[in-house]
């Protein structure tokens, strides 16, 4: 993170999302002060807090992907929660506490899949070693008045099965192996709002008050090793630092993504069906500003979780948030919408572009399909054209198109005599003309 200043964090991300520049710096900045506030000595420093970022724009303008793109560049536990599945307590859904345990959730896998990789090459030697016993029983190892020339004899031995499992001669025999087996705890626990969380804990404390059960199971050697050496990393990670390390992870580089903000704002002044908008967003607001929550991994303190909230806000404004919570979000960005020449973009530049996509899944099957830039503009042109007529759902549109240009190919393939398929601007007017002059049709099909 050191290494990465603002402008290399918008460089990175340039990579996957086509504009909506405003945004990719918000979140460059809000990444490195990140850091920078941890380079910072003295008490002042947990006097820094995180400046929660707000997104407004429709959707398919790239908000989502930005946090996304963003956690990956900062190898950070993310987490993208829907706020609209949470309502206040003692209304059915999800209590907002489940969002950071669910977060130290996501930081305790990421930090053991670390932990697992550091002692994978023990694990691995360790797993080689238990696959030779099984291929090479010693039933005389613990015997203390066995020879030395025996047991160098059993040495050598074992050292040439060592070899040859090195060069990949055993991949295929079946063997048996004994693995421990979890006990399995089937339960569910019925009752108010976040009681799905205590029943996960009932659930630890049973299984580790249980014991566990060895098995036999036969496989090939090829797969045992896999099984093995999970087993053996498992046994060598110190489980206790994984925990304080994700814990001290969750709370200093956490960040949640609020999806869909802008569906417990209401504006009808807390009466009728979404009476809970409101409690939704009192219930959010300790969480956001700054608490403690209890999790099964212990206290996590959310003052230093950077909180990016994203919703389209069609038929509310961020001002009808609750005053608190506005006041928790101090940098809005607005995203533009999308024209022509970012759908341009959006097919040819990002890494993931949809035409590399198309031009990959064809290319398994041997065919080889090529668009000329005629036919790109003309692509780009009918998704801001049925974006205008129809609801604008930004480039979520040329996946629609897309696939229905694409169709024909796409269910034909593979078939003999034609391994190359040229997508001009003609074809692309004529596979999609019928649809856009139906407007009844088009509705369902784009």
């Amino acid at each position: 993170m050191k290494q990465m200043t603002p402008k290399q964090i918008v460089k990175e991300l340039d990579r996957y999302i086509v504009g909506q520049m405003k945004a990719k710096k918000a979140v460059a900045i809000a990444l490195r002060n990140r850091w920078r506030r941890q380079q910072v000595e003295g008490n002042l420093k947990d006097e820094i807090l995180p400046n929660n970022i707000i997104m407004i724009g429709s959707t398919g303008v790239g908000k989502t992907e930005i946090a996304r793109r963003l956690a990956a560049l900062a190898n950070a536990p993310f987490i993208k929660v829907e706020a609209s599945k949470f309502t206040e307590v003692g209304y059915v859904g999800r209590d907002v506490e489940s969002i950071i345990r669910d977060l130290i959730e996501t930081s305790v896998s990421m930090v053991a899949r670390e932990k697992e990789e550091e002692v994978l090459e023990l694990a691995e030697h360790l797993a080689n070693e238990r696959i030779i016993d099984v291929l090479f029983p010693d039933g005389s190892k613990n015997n203390p008045e066995q020879s030395k020339e025996l047991k160098d004899r059993h040495e050598r031995t074992r050292s040439r099965i060592r070899n040859k499992l090195g060069k990949g001669e055993f991949e295929e025999k079946i063997i048996e192996i004994e693995i421990t087996d979890e006990p399995a705890i089937g339960m569910q626990i019925l009752g108010p709002t976040g009681m799905e969380d205590i029943g996960m804990n009932i659930k630890d404390m049973l299984s580790g008050a249980l014991p566990k059960t060895k098995k036999t199971k036969k496989m090939k050697v090829s797969e045992a090793r896999e099984v093995l050496t999970e087993n053996e990393a498992s046994k060598l990670i110190d489980q206790d630092e994984v925990i304080r390390v994700a814990k001290d992870r969750t709370e200093n580089n956490g960040i949640v993504f609020l999806d869909e903000i802008d569906k417990v704002v209401g504006n009808n002044g807390g009466s009728g069906p979404d009476v809970s908008r409101e409690g939704v967003q009192r219930d959010l607001l300790p969480i956001v500003e700054g608490s403690n929550v209890n999790t099964k991994y212990g206290v996590v303190a959310t003052d230093h979780i950077l909180f990016i909230a994203a919703g389209a806000f069609h038929v509310s404004t961020p001002s009808d948030m609750i005053p608190e919570l506005q006041g928790r979000f101090p940098i809005r960005v607005e995203l533009d919408k999308l024209n022509t020449d970012d759908f341009i973009k959006i097919l040819l530049h990002p890494r993931s572009a949809l035409i590399k996509q198309y031009t990959a899944l064809l290319l398994s099957e041997g065919v080889e399909l090529q668009f000329n830039d005629a036919a790109i503009r003309t692509i780009a042109e009918l998704a801001s054209e049925v974006n205008k007529r129809m609801e604008n759902i930004g480039a979520r549109r040329l996946h629609t198109i897309m696939s229905t240009l694409l169709e024909k190919p796409l269910f034909e393939h593979p078939k003999r005599g034609k391994s190359k398929i040229h997508i001009t601007a003609k074809i692309v007017k004529e596979s999609l003309e019928g649809i856009l002059e139906d407007q009844d049709l088009s509705r369902y099909i784009l």
